[in-house]
C-alpha cells in the first residue's frame, strides 16, 4: 500500500528525494513535520467552514494555500524517505 502511495505522489516526493549531499535525520523531525501537517489540515478546514458564508471568492485562498502545505508536509512526513524529511528541515 505505501509504494503504491509513494508511486501516486512521486511528483511531491521526487523533489525533496533528490539530491547527494549529506543530510541530518532526527526522528523528531519527522514527528513534528506530521503535527505541522495535521494542525495545518485543521487550520484549512476551519477557514473553509468559516469562508463558506461568504459571498468573495478570494476568502478560499487561504483554504487553498494551507491545504496544500498541509499536503506537502503530510505526505513527506507520512511516504517520504529520510532524506525527504531532512530536506524539509534543511541539510545543514
Amino acid at each position: 500500500m505505501k509504494e503504491l502511495l509513494r508511486k501516486a505522489f512521486s511528483p511531491i516526493l521526487e523533489n525533496f528525494e533528490s539530491g547527494t549531499e549529506e543530510y541530518v535525520y532526527k526522528t523528531s523531525h519527522r514527528v513534528i513535520l506530521i503535527v505541522m501537517g495535521i494542525i495545518f489540515t485543521i487550520l484549512s478546514t476551519a477557514v473553509a467552514f468559516m469562508a463558506s458564508e461568504a459571498d468573495n471568492m478570494g476568502y478560499y485562498i487561504p483554504v487553498l494555500i494551507f491545504g496544500l502545505v498541509s499536503l506537502v508536509t503530510l505526505v513527506v512526513g507520512f511516504l517520504g524517505n529520510e532524506r525527504a524529511v531532512a530536506s524539509i528541515w534543511g541539510n545543514k
